[in-house]
């Protein structure tokens, strides 16, 4: 019998950008903008990233290091309010074996010249495949991706 466990966590992430509200927004907005920046390791193999960005749409995207074990990542959106936030609950997959779910809250705030994100995320984090030190760590990776992409 496989051993089981819950293990809840909530944590956030904040990150100034020079660039206005309404482009950070698009750059979550726009499936051809966020294909670019939203995913794994530069060096992992990645299929298509699918976005219907709508209340009620879908967001998914999987990948992995080569010959390794593939990560999946699904959402559905469940809030949307343009250039001011988001909120998708999510799913992620090691393979065929589920190891989280969790809600993520993405606000996009005037700040000077540019914008203030702040991403929260309250997960639960499944059988101990992964944990919140692992997803937070993950999360500011792809946030400096974004970075990347709005400085081009």
């Amino acid at each position: 019998m496989t051993k089981r466990s819950t293990t809840h966590a909530t944590f956030v992430i904040e990150r100034d950008y020079p660039a206005a509200p309404a482009k950070v927004f698009a750059a979550f907005a726009d499936p051809q903008s966020k294909a670019k920046w939203f995913g794994g390791p530069d060096d992992w193999e990645k299929s298509n990233h699918k976005l219907d960005f709508r209340i009620g749409g879908k967001e998914g995207v999987s990948g992995g290091p080569p010959g390794g074990t593939v990560h999946s990542y699904n959402g559905e959106i469940w809030d949307i309010v343009e250039n001011e936030r988001i909120v998708i609950a999510y799913q992620m997959h090691l393979g065929i074996q589920r190891i989280s779910v969790s809600l993520g809250t993405t606000e996009i705030k005037p700040n000077g010249t540019g914008s203030k994100l702040i991403y929260t995320e309250q997960g639960v984090f499944l059988d101990g495949y992964d944990d919140a030190g692992q997803r937070e760590q993950g999360t500011r990776e792809l946030f400096d991706h974004l970075a990347t992409f709005l400085s081009k």
